[in-house]
């Protein structure tokens, strides 16, 4: 199943998409929560009534009127995983990197979140922006210590993500917390895809285009910690969530990479997809100015 949190006539809810309709769940299964970590929190119970709701055909609504807003609106964490890929070690050698011994982990604030095809935004603060194409993992229970031979039991499912980047916010500090976490910057989805129906998410091919120009192109097979060793990494520090969204890393082909860097700026558009999984596609506007006091 493709689960998606959407807006429609201004009320946000979650569903299904089947083809060019959304499954309105706060309708097909009334019963179910209506947001989607509730959603997840309720386990094989609701995502039984779910399929029974996709089944039964009814309470739909065409896909292009509603807005497809980040499956997850607030994820409780978004924990993201620096160089995890081989080609990316390997484009970004002069610059000192190397294959790390462990899963290199940061946070990306959950108020980062944004919708699948809403633009984000170059930031008053800098504009060194880099995209980052990255297969995301969605928690389905809560867990500890999990061992990697197991991690597939807590995976609900899969997203596409964007790993927005500010280079020099992210460089000029050993933490990257704060060049990875400006708002908006880590598009997601357009829906998750259920684990069930991604039988190996270590062979998925995974693109990213900037204009149209193919500027990433790998495999997760290429990953240095695949999806289950980070969930057994993570899980041993602290609990894991409903809800948590592991980034589980960015492929060679980055714009600071590039000879000269082709960084980001306003109207450029960043389309990334990942086989079974989707595609997301975001344009780049200037931050909007003055104070926001919200």
């Amino acid at each position: 199943m493709k689960l998606v949190t959407f807006t429609h006539q201004g009320s946000t809810r979650i569903g299904l998409v089947d083809g060019e309709e959304v499954v309105n769940l706060s309708s097909a299964a009334p019963d179910l929560p209506t947001e989607m970590c509730a959603f997840l929190t309720a386990g094989e119970t609701a995502l039984d009534a779910a399929r029974a709701a996709l089944a039964a055909g009814g309470s739909r609504l065409p896909l292009d009127q509603v807005h497809l807003e980040s499956p997850i609106l607030r994820p409780p964490k978004i924990l993201a995983i620096g160089v995890n890929y081989r080609d990316h070690v390997e484009e970004a050698k002069e610059a000192g990197m190397k294959i790390p011994d462990f899963p290199m982990v940061f946070n990306k604030q959950s108020t980062a979140a944004h919708p699948p095809y809403d633009p984000f935004h170059l930031p008053r603060a800098s504009h060194v922006l880099d995209y980052e194409g990255e297969l995301a993992l969605v928690i389905g229970r809560r867990c500890r210590h999990v061992p990697a031979d197991r991690a597939g039991e807590v995976i609900a499912g899969y997203a596409v993500a964007n790993d927005v980047t500010v280079r020099d916010w992210q460089l000029r500090v050993p933490t990257w917390t704060m060049g990875k976490s400006f708002d908006t910057h880590c598009p997601l989805g357009p829906w998750i895809v259920t684990a069930d129906e991604v039988p190996d998410p270590h062979s998925l091919d995974l693109k990213t285009w900037v204009n149209g120009e193919l500027r990433q192109s790998s495999n997760t097979k290429n990953l240095i910690f695949d999806c289950f060793a980070l969930i057994e990494h993570l899980s041993t520090a602290f609990t894991l969530e409903p809800g948590d969204v592991i980034v589980t890393g960015t492929p060679g082909g980055v714009g600071i990479a590039m000879k000269p860097p082709q960084l980001l700026k306003v109207g450029d558009v960043v389309r990334i997809a990942i086989d079974g999984v989707g595609e997301i596609e975001n344009g780049v506007v200037e931050e909007p100015a003055g104070t926001a006091v919200l």
